[in-house]
């Protein structure tokens, strides 16, 4: 710990950090026109860390005003029976998503500090608008006729202050002998300087101590995508939805198959992954699923092929094919145009009532055709590899 660290108390706009995004979606310094700088103040890694925390505070609502004002979505609570006083949540629709009779894109972010309509917060801060947000396939699907849904999986609690419990003298004080009650004072008052001196080490400008209120039926990226579901996605009367599922937000999407199994597959008709983190070995996904998968999801993943080159697994469930990019947080933004080819002839090929025939799919030998030892052994090998790298 530094005695000298400044304190944490940072602005609370853009402008106030002296950085804005310019004509390109870049953010940048508004004095010096230079990227945004982490290490502000040198050998203070903690100061540096809460001033970017801050930064992305300030990102996050930055694009809830643009899915807003640029996009033109609704802010929608949740839960939606919601009291005045219960943690709440929210996602975001386009005003047609649940009447548009044709098309219904849904878009799932992955895990960690992002937030609806994010892709990656780092490229936000580090590159631009078009990379790091949601915002380029909301407004393509939006010019192709679809409807629009993007989920909010992380926002699963409020934060409040944590309330201090009032000390009570103990009543048995009376009863002892002075010299007794002021060698316990001594070592009470000991203990309390030692905690003290741990809390400004571990907590050194006195950090208010927070708790945790989840939010109702959404405390989880799971819980969140099966709420949207039945609320939401199920009501909608579109012909053809479709998922954009990045990261942990293919785990939540096979999770949602696995607990609506039937109503996805007549629902759903096709599934973008990108660098997506499920297992359907440990989700335990039925064959049925695995099957399903295999005819109507694509997993674009991190690779240093060219974009759509067909990627080997080892996994029994979908197609996976480069995103152009070996940058797991790029995946999205370079496989956007791939995705709604993909979503077009799946869409074609729904109304035709026939199978996509995708050129990236037609050479790869399908896992059902392989001899089931087969199928064992490059289980078992996942099972070492995952459990080595663990």
């Amino acid at each position: 710990m530094k005695k000298d660290e400044p304190p944490l108390d940072f602005p609370d706009t853009l402008e106030g950090f002296e950085y804005a995004f310019n004509e390109k979606g870049q953010l940048r310094h508004i004095k010096t026109g230079e990227p945004f700088v982490f290490n502000y103040r040198e050998d203070l890694h903690r100061w540096n860390q809460k001033r970017y925390e801050a930064l992305g505070e300030i990102i996050t609502k930055y694009v809830y005003e643009l899915l807003e004002k640029d996009c033109n979505l609704k802010k929608i609570s949740i839960p939606v029976d919601a009291s005045e006083s219960e943690p709440k949540s929210f996602i975001f629709m386009s005003e047609d998503a649940l009447t548009n009779p044709q098309k219904l894109m849904v878009l799932i972010h992955g895990s960690g500090v992002v937030r609806a309509g994010q892709w990656a917060r780092r490229l936000i801060i580090n590159e631009d608008l078009d990379s790091g947000t949601q915002i380029p396939f909301i407004k393509r699907a939006m010019d192709e006729g679809y409807g629009v849904i993007v989920l909010n999986p992380n926002e699963n609690y409020i934060e409040v202050e944590k309330p201090k419990i009032p000390v009570q003298a103990s009543s048995e004080s009376s009863d002892e002998p002075a010299e007794k009650r002021e060698r316990k004072d001594k070592i009470s008052k000991e203990a309390k300087r030692r905690r003290e001196f741990y809390e400004k080490y571990r907590n050194p400008q006195r950090e208010k101590e927070m708790m945790q209120l989840y939010i109702r039926e959404n405390g989880s990226p799971e819980e969140h995508a099966i709420y949207v579901w039945d609320h939401f996605i199920a009501q909608s009367v579109a012909e053809n939805v479709f998922f954009v599922a990045h990261s942990y937000g293919g785990l939540a999407f096979v999770e949602l198959m696995i607990q609506r199994e039937a109503d996805v597959k007549n629902k759903v008709t096709a599934v973008a992954l990108t660098d997506s983190c499920h297992n359907v070995w440990h989700q335990e996904a039925g064959k049925t699923i695995r099957e399903w998968m295999r005819e109507n999801c694509c997993n674009w993943v991190s690779s240093s092929e060219p974009l759509d080159t067909s990627v080997e697994s080892m996994l029994p469930d979908c197609p996976r094919v480069s995103a152009g990019t070996d940058r797991h947080e790029l995946t999205s933004w370079k496989s956007l145009p791939s995705i709604f080819k993909f979503f077009a002839e799946a869409s074609e090929a729904r109304s035709s009532s026939q199978k996509p025939a995708l050129a990236r799919r037609s050479h790869r030998i399908k896992h059902e055709e392989l001899p089931e030892e087969t199928l064992c052994i490059k289980k078992k090998i996942y099972e070492i590899l995952n459990a080595h790298y663990r």
